[in-house]
């Protein structure tokens, strides 16, 4: 084999910042801090103080390959551990501090932390939980002295202090670009949570992709909210390919309600905004109590949704009230996450509004780097006709082989990762998940998508939030249960639900009841907890059953 005489360069995270420092120096970051005031800098800031944030680590005696945990909301000082941490080849933890403290206790010791950054808003979670992460050398809390904490965790450092005796002068190692660079464990695993180690080679090429026009479309003309957390797959790659693209971050810290991200969106004229439908949920809340007009106030151009199934009326409010285009996409934390991103082909131009929501209602079209199929329970490759439904698989560049410190790998014998979703793709290669393997409704012999049932509900006027699970019946063996969240001072039955819900999904599709409650439960990550669901609806008798 004849090679080329191409030059042999790593791929490093560190080769990001230093790009934005030279290319897009004065490109801004824009954060909510714990402490209250917007902060702003500039990617050249981070590049120095990222630089100064590995002098302190290496001053600690942290080892490339030793893992540096985060418990810490989007904001500058975390962004600045993404580069510092990585580029210096230790590996960047960041731990979902929405996750129960036995869970966060478990990660960390499965993870043998070295050190802990958190923001304010843990000291009471570290002052119980510190103790008992047995790794843990010290915890340094993301303040400057002037907001340092009294409080009783053993081995307490100030960042601000523990980089300001830092030069900043400071040159990234070279290694090789497999190294590991960050850790995010999945609680979407049955068992405990498992940890999925990216490298720097995986995470350039992800940054690649989701810059891409097909990807995410991102450049520096782009002011991007990140609504979704630094905590959660790393942010969507977004603090990377920010880097790589020179887009104007905004980072929200923990104000997450529906006003305060409005009031972010307006004042710093977002243009992109990504995030959880549970969180855009709350911001359509805020609107309609608060009577505004964000076509009118907003410089809001796409939204893109992920890490659960975007609903058609979501979409359409956004479109409408917003001028807003939804960019529906779909990942895993496996997957690094992008996987599919739903943009338009140029044969929908023409498209009407109902037309063109129809599909975006779809998870999208694979990005350049994933490969993709569907297949039936034996293993053998299903049509991509749009109408069947398969076990969905992917490999890639970026795609998780093995899970950090669990024996075997996870792949099948073509090198493919199942993962947990049933979905149909179409001969555009759309691919629009109808349920996850444990969510999906047996009835008869046939599949009822429960999401597909979902976003149907949700379309009501009445209903702030729709879940369905499969209940025992003596004769299909699982019908339809629809459990309903209605809007505040709003009025529905469950005759009207049904009649409205008539006509809108196949006739054999319909929930056989609708049980109504206060709340939904919801994972760490925001998305509807079917498991506790059908704990709690597990002596649940359907009528006639």
């Amino acid at each position: 084999m004849l090679k080329g005489l191409m030059q042999d360069r790593p791929l490093l995270i560190s080769s990001l910042i230093e790009h934005a420092a030279t290319c897009h120096p004065r490109g801004e970051i824009v954060s909510r801090t714990s402490e209250g005031p917007i902060h702003r800098c500039t990617y050249a800031d981070i590049q120095r103080r990222s630089k100064q944030v590995a002098q302190a680590l290496t001053a600690l005696g942290v080892q490339p390959g030793e893992r540096v945990a985060t418990l810490a909301w989007n904001g500058y000082r975390h962004m600045e551990l993404y580069y510092g941490v990585s580029g210096m080849g230790a590996v960047l933890h960041t731990i979902n501090p929405r996750l129960f403290p036995e869970q966060i206790e478990y990660i960390a010791n499965h993870a043998e932390d070295q050190y802990l950054f958190f923001d304010l808003s843990f000291v009471p979670l570290l002052e119980r939980l510190a103790g008992r992460l047995s790794s843990v050398r010290g915890f340094i809390v993301m303040t400057d002295r002037a907001h340092l904490p009294e409080c009783s965790i053993p081995g307490l450092l100030c960042y601000e202090d523990l980089i300001a005796g830092q030069t900043g002068e400071y040159a990234w190692p070279q290694f090789d670009e497999t190294a590991a660079s960050s850790l995010c464990y999945t609680s979407g695993t049955t068992g405990n949570p498992k940890g999925v180690l990216y490298s720097h080679r995986s995470s350039v090429l992800h940054s690649w992709a989701a810059c891409a026009v097909d990807g995410l479309a991102l450049g520096a003309g782009e002011t991007a909210l990140l609504v979704v957390p630094m905590f959660h797959v790393n942010a969507w790659g977004m603090p990377y390919a920010g880097a790589m693209s020179g887009v104007r971050l905004v980072m929200p810290g923990p104000a997450l309600d529906g006003k305060s991200v409005y009031d972010l969106m307006r004042d710093e004229k977002v243009t992109l905004a990504l995030g959880v439908p549970t969180v855009w949920l709350m911001l359509l809340q805020h609107v309609d109590a608060a009577g505004l007009e964000p076509k009118e106030e907003l410089c809001l151009r796409r939204v893109v949704i992920g890490g659960s199934s975007a609903p058609r009326a979501m979409s359409e409010c956004f479109e409408t009230r917003f001028g807003a285009f939804v960019v529906h996409a779909w990942g895993m934390t496996e997957m690094s996450p992008v996987g599919t991103v739903c943009n338009l082909l140029p044969k929908h131009a023409g498209c009407s509004l109902e037309q063109r929501l129809a599909i975006q209602e779809k998870q999208g079209r694979a990005v350049y780097g994933v490969d993709m199929t569907i297949v039936d329970d034996d293993g053998a490759p299903l049509p991509r006709d749009g109408r069947s439904a398969g076990h969905l698989l992917v490999r890639g560049p970026w795609i998780a082989s093995a899970y950090f410190r669990d024996e075997g790998s996870v792949l099948d014998a073509d090198g493919f990762f199942d993962t947990g979703d049933v979905a149909t793709i179409d001969a555009d290669g759309y691919m629009q998940i109808t349920d996850r393997s444990k969510d999906v409704i047996k009835s008869g012999g046939e599949w009822i998508s429960s999401i597909a049932l979902e976003n149907a509900a949700i379309a009501h006027p009445a209903v702030a939030e729709a879940a369905v699970i499969g209940a025992p019946h003596p004769k299909w063996q699982e019908r339809p249960l629809l459990i309903i969240v209605r809007k505040p001072a709003q009025e529905l039955t469950r005759e009207a639900m049904l009649q409205f819900l008539a006509g809108r999904v196949a006739a054999w599709w319909l929930p056989d009841d609708v049980a109504f409650v206060e709340e939904l439960p919801h994972t760490a990550t925001g998305k509807l907890h079917k498991l506790k669901l059908r704990e709690r609806f597990k002596d649940y008798r359907l009528p006639g059953a």
